[in-house]
């Protein structure tokens, strides 16, 4: 069995998702929403590194997947981003977790079947694919969607290998 972080990355909230792999199976184990805030920012980062240190440390994951950060017309919204991003894979590499990496087209396309599905779709279908306690919010859903995308595509050798 392999257990499967996913993360939606935020600058202000940022969706985690945890599933277990076995074979062809996937149930769901985990969803949360860490807020952040609208404090300072290099605060947020803090705190989204510790709020990941400590579901890292309860939930074990095996591996962790994130999702790409795309630029739109918005670059600072996009360099915010990013460094949200890295302050999430600090606390995975802190933890030595593998990190795998998604674009937002390959994530939709593979939960919703298309790469241009909105979040109301993912939503749906992570619904219907895990089952997972309501409420389920959309970032949570995205974070679930991103582990479900690991699962898909990262190697099977790489996954059999993870601890």
């Amino acid at each position: 069995m392999i257990r499967v972080l996913g993360i939606d990355p935020g600058s202000r909230k940022t969706g985690v998702g945890i599933i277990d792999v076995q074979g062809n199976r996937i149930r769901h184990v985990h969803h949360h929403v860490i807020q952040c805030g609208t404090g300072e920012f290099t605060e947020r980062l803090g705190i989204l590194f510790r709020e990941l240190s400590k579901i890292i440390a309860i939930y074990q994951p095996s591996c962790a997947a994130i999702e790409d950060v795309f630029v739109s017309k918005n670059v600072s919204s996009a360099l915010k981003l990013g460094q949200a991003r890295g302050a999430l894979i600090a606390a995975c590499c802190q933890a030595e977790l593998s990190i795998g990496t998604y674009s937002p087209t390959a994530i939709k396309s593979s939960v919703v079947g298309h790469g241009r599905a909105d979040k109301a779709q993912v939503q749906h279908m992570i619904k219907a694919l895990l089952k997972p306690p309501l409420p389920l919010p959309e970032d949570a859903a995205d974070a679930l969607a991103v582990c479900i995308c690991h699962a898909h595509h990262a190697p099977r050798q790489a996954l059999n290998k993870i601890r």
